[in-house]
């Protein structure tokens, strides 16, 4: 019975993380339609993506104890991305405009730095949250350089959610200089390690639940 309830409490939290990244990172490009504010939103998406990579993939990794379980907990999450912004396609948006999720070079930077350490969870913690923390902003730029004009697409498909005062305005110029990729790879290579250990102490966590 406890083997059975502990796969179905590590199933459940596999899918309750995994919905939950997506949720969370399913507008991860809107940071295109907040023009004046998109580099300070890059970056919190940035963190927010991962976060839910980071402790997901991690609680994964450790649960099973494979290296190449966090590229597979990557790809959960882009599948279930891809469909939910494949309904933003059905509504009409452009296809360049549906945003990319790009969580799985970092997933597999994660299972590289397990697998070379020979499964030394505390060198996970440390080299694998630092190359999540690093790569992901890097990754997510994808997005910026995937959509053809950010600001036309903002003024052409507006988000029928976002309140007026949010609505596209002309943004300032020369913004680059205060690169969002350099300001979300520096607060993610610290931020990240404590995700990655809270991913590690989740799966401590359940042990001892299931074991009560």
């Amino acid at each position: 019975v406890m083997v059975w309830l502990r796969r179905c409490t590590h199933y459940l939290f596999i899918v309750v993380v995994a919905v939950s990244s997506t949720l969370l990172t399913i507008n991860a490009g809107d940071y295109i339609f907040y023009t004046d504010w998109a580099w300070t939103s890059f970056t919190v998406f940035s963190i927010s993506q991962t976060l839910m990579l980071a402790v997901g993939a991690t609680y994964y990794l450790t649960f099973t104890g494979v290296p190449g379980t966090a590229t597979y907990y990557g790809l959960i999450m882009t599948v279930y991305t891809w469909v939910a912004k494949g309904a933003w396609f059905a509504l009409g948006y452009p296809y360049d405009f549906i945003v990319t999720p790009i969580w799985l070079p970092s997933a597999m930077l994660l299972d590289l730095a397990y697998w070379a350490t020979k499964r030394n969870k505390h060198s996970l913690i440390l080299f694998g949250g630092v190359l999540v923390g690093m790569s992901l902003p890097l990754f997510n730029m994808v997005n910026l350089i995937a959509v053809a004009d950010p600001l036309e697409t903002a003024f052409k498909y507006p988000r029928p959610t976002l309140p007026p005062y949010m609505t596209p305005i002309e943004p300032q110029v020369g913004k680059f200089h205060n690169s969002p990729v350099a300001l979300g790879a520096g607060a993610g290579a610290v931020l990240s390690v404590t995700f990655t250990a809270l991913g590690c102490k989740l799966n401590t966590w359940t042990y001892r639940w299931m074991a009560a």
